[in-house]
């Protein structure tokens, strides 16, 4: 059975959601569900049961049977205690109930201890919830060869109260794998566990026998992905990336702010010398892609320095507390320069021999009709700043570009990066700022996101025509240009109908970069396959998810010719 298939089979196994889309809203009742015999599941649209291989199956269980010996607690400190109940379930009779939590730590987790071998993958299917309104929580957790306990998350389920099925969940762990779980946690109040299962996934195979997109498009500009330690962990997926993608890595997340900076060393600092001004930082979320990509010598783009998303509230508060005051201009500066320096002092310390060649210093700080974002949290109001909140503008930028001038590695270029940089009031917003920015000496090109929608085809947006007059604006003020987030969706769930649509649309993207090759630098993919990719249900990228060649891969290879 290939991966594609196996995966349709995840998909019928729980419900109807994708790794990408949160969760799937179940049922809001607190007893029981469809009941189902012991050797059989629902597909939750139809209601219908639907028998399955069970060789393909390593772990499955709905509880009737009352076993719960493949889970314990995390830790011997860990006050929550496992009982299967039947108060409360979803789909069968019964479900595991997690009581008597006192931390958001604490909570159940699922032994994988001779389930799970080192650099193959597995899909986990589960249903889930937690008792009041506090979503749930699942991470990967292990004790790697030198003892050390190594933490991937893996998926947030929306609000609680309400069951979440969560499916297609790919797990893997590394070459030094020891022992290690799948927690749920989060909130305090009881968990309930209704399904899980475990199913070994095939390792799907690159085509060896294709051009290299990096090494057809080398005498031209770099071509790139971004990547998260878990891809690290699929001999697939690795082999794809150094295949087509091995001039330039993106760490998908874990460079960025919320990943970075570290609140109980920050605190820990200040309550030492009453100094809130130099948050402390860690790089260690990002330590397997650095590490990788220090192993096999592949520069790094950083992504990135200031941004209003994915940037910790406590950053922006006095004395480092969420729910305590604004700091002042002064103080956000003093900190955003501190911030930049030890960010850019600690990261070539330690990497002292990757090629860190490009910064997105700032990040989406312009909306679309040129103006500054709403000025609050974003963790309250989707989409405000609280960089706008202090300065009550932009104004931060140029900080931010000058400290970034100031304390990054040599030969490190310096990018403004943004989405939708096409349309007219941003595009005119970016230019403008970027102007003025080259005359001061403190930036060195665009970064164009390129997330970019074929739909059907004809009604693409934006179309080649609007993205290619957008390349030619920022290409055209001497400032280099690099597309660094590059993906195409097609309608959700529509299969290979409009993979022709979207082969033509990348050829006429592509073609358009080539035509301006002597001022683009790097073409980053966002994401080596569609079933990998943030926006899988979009089938975005040239890869499916069995690591073979869409027609759009043959479609950018031709671009250039």
């Amino acid at each position: 059975m290939n991966k594609k298939l196996l995966l349709i089979l995840c998909l019928i196994i729980c419900s109807v959601c994708m790794i990408t889309a949160c969760s799937s809203d179940s049922s809001s009742g607190s007893q029981g569900g469809v009941e189902f015999a012991a050797d059989e599941d629902v597909n939750e649209e139809t209601g219908k049961q639907v028998s399955y291989d069970s060789t393909e199956i390593l772990f499955y269980t709905n509880f009737d049977d009352g076993d719960i010996s493949r889970f314990s607690t995390r830790s011997a400190d860990d006050p929550t205690s496992l009982a299967v109940t039947e108060e409360i379930s979803k789909s069968g009779k019964k479900s595991l109930c997690a009581s008597g939590r006192k931390s958001e730590k604490d909570g159940p987790v699922l032994k994988l201890d001779g389930l799970c071998e080192a650099n193959k993958e597995y899909c986990l299917n589960v249903t889930v919830m937690q008792k009041d309104k506090s979503p749930v929580n699942i991470s990967l957790e292990y004790t790697d060869s030198n003892g050390g306990l190594q933490t991937q998350p893996l998926f947030t389920t929306k609000e609680g109260g309400r069951w979440h099925s969560v499916t297609q969940l790919v797990v893997s762990v590394p070459e030094d794998y020891q022992s290690g779980y799948i927690c749920f946690d989060g909130g305090t109040s009881d968990i309930y566990i209704d399904f899980i299962n475990v199913m070994a996934l095939p390792s799907a195979d690159i085509e060896f026998d294709i051009e290299s997109l990096c090494e057809v498009f080398k005498d031209d500009f770099k071509v790139g992905t971004a990547i998260t330690p878990s891809d690290l962990r699929s001999v697939s997926t690795v082999a794809l990336l150094e295949k087509h993608f091995n001039q330039s890595i993106t760490v998908g997340n874990e460079l960025k702010p919320d990943y970075v900076l570290n609140l109980d060393a920050s605190l820990a600092y200040f309550k030492e010398t009453g100094d809130d001004e130099h948050p402390q930082i860690s790089f260690e979320a990002a330590k397997p892609v650095l590490d990788y990509a220090r192993s096999l010598n592949i520069p790094v783009r950083v992504h990135t320095l200031v941004w209003h998303s994915q940037t910790p509230t406590w950053f922006f508060k006095e004395g480092y507390d969420p729910k305590g005051n604004w700091v002042s201009q002064e103080k956000m500066t003093a900190r955003l320069e501190n911030y930049i320096k030890v960010y850019f002092e600690t990261l070539t310390e330690l990497y002292p021999d990757i090629n860190f060649y490009a910064c997105d210093v700032v990040n989406e700080a312009w909306m679309e009709n040129g103006r500054p974002r709403q000025a609050g949290d974003c963790k309250v109001t989707d989409g405000a700043s609280a960089w706008v909140k202090i300065y009550g503008d932009n104004s931060f930028i140029e900080k931010a570009f000058t400290f970034a001038r100031k304390y990054a590695p040599e030969g490190c270029k310096l990018y403004y990066n943004d989405y939708n940089e096409y349309m007219d009031g941003k595009l005119n917003a970016i230019v403008e700022m970027a102007e003025d920015f080259k005359a001061k000496g403190i930036i060195d090109g665009i970064g164009m996101q390129s997330h970019l929608d074929v739909r059907k085809g004809t009604d693409a947006f934006p179309s080649v025509d609007m993205y290619k007059r957008a390349l030619d604006t920022y290409c055209s003020m001497g400032l280099d240009v690099q597309i660094t987030e590059l993906d195409a969706t097609v309608p959700n769930n529509s299969g290979e109908k409009y993979f022709e649509a979207q082969a033509e649309y990348y050829k006429g993207i592509m073609a358009a970069a080539y035509e301006h090759r002597d001022n683009i630098s790097a073409v980053i993919f966002w994401g080596l396959s569609d079933d990998k990719s943030w926006r899988a249900s979009g089938q975005p990228l040239l890869f499916d998810g069995n690591n073979k060649a869409k027609p759009a891969f043959y479609s950018v290879i031709e671009s250039r010719k």
